[in-house]
């Protein structure tokens, strides 16, 4: 199936070069109900992750196909460049390269439509897992590196990306949400893994 990802504007650069091939999304109240469940109650020798997993509907699906949505911008009937088409985008992550005397607001990205994107991932894997049970270099695949240390320096090396990656999450929580979804909360969240891919022909 294809759907969209929203993707924030740092998130542009990573998974254009490839940097970027996890994220994780919370698992929201409603699916965590699951666990009061009588299947639950007639079965607790099941891992709650494994229950949720089993009974909640992730936002991808193994194999799923996602076209990235981005601040964008486009202009219809304009020579860009190399370029002379119908419509051409631009993409905020690149720079301001429209022409000046047409510069406005950027679009934002949950209004970019599919034939917009130039970025397209193909969902992996998808599972159930503690926030805190990240580790390094599944933050490294988030396109998280603190920038100030390497591998090879063992387990300051892994508390320094901790703390990296504690810092965007916590910024990407409301301040109110902090108790229930921050970091120190350690919510359950959903796994996703991905690669990218060439748009579908079917898209074309």
């Amino acid at each position: 199936m294809i759907k969209s990802y929203n993707a924030k504007q740092w998130e542009i650069p990573l998974l254009l070069d490839g940097r970027k091939t996890v994220t994780r999304r919370l698992v929201k109240p409603q699916h965590l109900k699951v666990l009061d469940s009588p299947y639950h109650k007639e079965h607790p020798e099941v891992p709650d992750d494994v229950l949720i997993k089993r009974l909640c509907e992730p936002p991808y699906q193994s194999g799923d196909i996602l076209y990235v949505r981005e601040t964008w911008d486009s202009m219809v009937g304009i020579s860009y460049g190399d370029l002379s088409a119908d419509t051409v985008y631009f993409y905020k992550a690149e720079g301001d390269f429209r022409p000046a005397a047409q510069r406005g607001k950027w679009r934002p990205s949950i209004h970019m439509p599919k034939e917009a994107a130039r970025i397209w991932l193909k969902v992996t894997d998808v599972r159930v897992g503690r926030l805190r049970d990240i580790d390094g270099i599944g933050i490294l695949a988030e396109g998280v590196n603190n920038g100030k240390s390497n591998p090879a320096m063992g387990i300051r090396w892994e508390n320094m990306q901790r703390i990296a990656f504690q810092n965007l999450w916590n910024s990407t929580i409301k301040k109110s949400d902090l108790d229930r979804y921050g970091w120190d909360a350690n919510p359950y969240v959903f796994v996703i893994e991905f690669e990218r891919c060439e748009k579908p022909e079917s898209e074309g």
